[in-house]
């Protein structure tokens, strides 16, 4: 199993100071930086785009881990390679050619992830799990930070662990949505090895200290 990893979400952050935050992730033991795209179409909700990743990517130190929410994610991978994002998680329901996309996202020298949402089944990624780098288990309905976790994500991540040994497959498991301390505990006893933390990071004052607490469970 690889380290621990905390991911926090860019979507929760303070985007009025948004340079103040970036310089907290930066400081702290957050290893990646996850950055949400939305489009209002794949999910309920719009995000930020190009622009903001760019400025962010200027900034940031750490790895930027790029989840997109949206219907056609292999038009963007040759602008988001030229910014340096370390890993490119697409959702297997937005993608007819998951294959292809993933070999594409390779070519252009990133790792490529593969996303689910609360109600697709594992089983699904059979065929492109030894393909893949990491699968982001969705803990809550994709859209909108501050969702309450889903608990039958504890049981998804033990499945996938299992497919992953059983496959020899080297993809790490990233958990993202509803993620506290007592969340955190249980998805890495499950066999997460990447936590994706957005309110419960940026919503405090201790985010830092955050951060590595959770690290620590």
């Amino acid at each position: 199993m690889a380290n621990r990893i905390i991911s926090p979400s860019l979507l929760s952050a303070n985007f009025l100071e948004l340079s103040k935050d970036i310089e907290m992730i930066n400081k702290s033991d957050a290893e990646w930086l996850h950055l949400d795209v939305m489009d209002g179409v794949f999910v309920p909700n719009i995000s930020f785009g190009i622009p903001v990743i760019q400025a962010v990517s200027k900034q940031c130190t750490k790895k930027l881990d790029l989840h997109l929410m949206i219907v056609e994610p292999d038009k963007f991978i040759d602008v988001f390679a030229d910014m340096g994002i370390y890993m490119y998680t697409v959702h297997y329901e937005a993608c007819t050619h998951l294959h292809r996309t993933i070999q594409k996202i390779k070519a252009k020298g990133m790792k490529a992830g593969v996303a689910l949402n609360p109600h697709t089944p594992i089983s699904l990624l059979q065929n492109i799990i030894n393909d893949v780098d990491m699968v982001l288990l969705m803990s809550v309905n994709p859209g909108y930070g501050g969702q309450k976790f889903i608990t039958e994500t504890l049981n998804k991540t033990q499945e996938l662990r299992e497919l992953i040994i059983k496959r020899g497959s080297n993809a790490i498991i990233q958990i993202d949505g509803g993620v506290n301390y007592e969340t955190g505990k249980q998805l890495f006893d499950a066999g997460a090895d990447c936590l994706v933390a957005g309110s419960f990071v940026f919503g405090s004052n201790e985010a830092e200290t955050r951060i590595s607490n959770l690290l620590k469970l």
